[in-house]
């Protein structure tokens, strides 16, 4: 009765076994490539430079006076593409070190309203 006992044993651990080895699922990569890998960090420094740009107290005001929750244009700043982030940033780094935010404002409400227009984003469908 005890050697049943095992043999019933081992049959449902090698029962498991074999089951489980047609589970595993193997891991696809791909090669990435220098200009992506470039790419993919400039956008994130683009996107972390606006992201701190619009957290700030002055900024995060401006916004609200435009009835745009900050968190919501931090939200639509991650879909915007990398030629938007470009020109954005670009617009950004014109404008002199503490000068007005109000054309900082205006051109991230530029591309928010130029996001709606298109149909990405629904930002303005409370006004």
């Amino acid at each position: 009765m005890h050697n049943n006992f095992v043999n019933r044993l081992v049959f449902r651990f090698v029962t498991i076994a074999l089951f489980g080895i047609g589970l595993a699922q193997p891991a696809m990569s791909d090669v990435i490539g220098t200009q992506e890998l470039l790419d993919a960090e400039l956008r994130q420094a683009q996107l972390t430079r606006l992201e701190l740009l619009l957290t700030r107290d002055d900024v995060a005001a401006e916004l609200i006076a435009y009835g745009v929750a900050p968190d919501t244009a931090v939200e639509r700043l991650q879909n915007l593409t990398t030629a938007e982030l470009i020109t954005l940033d670009g617009q950004v780094n014109r404008h002199v070190a503490g000068g007005s935010a109000v054309g900082i404002i205006g051109a991230v409400f530029l591309v928010l309203l130029i996001l709606e227009l298109v149909g990405v984003t629904d930002v303005f469908k409370a006004l």
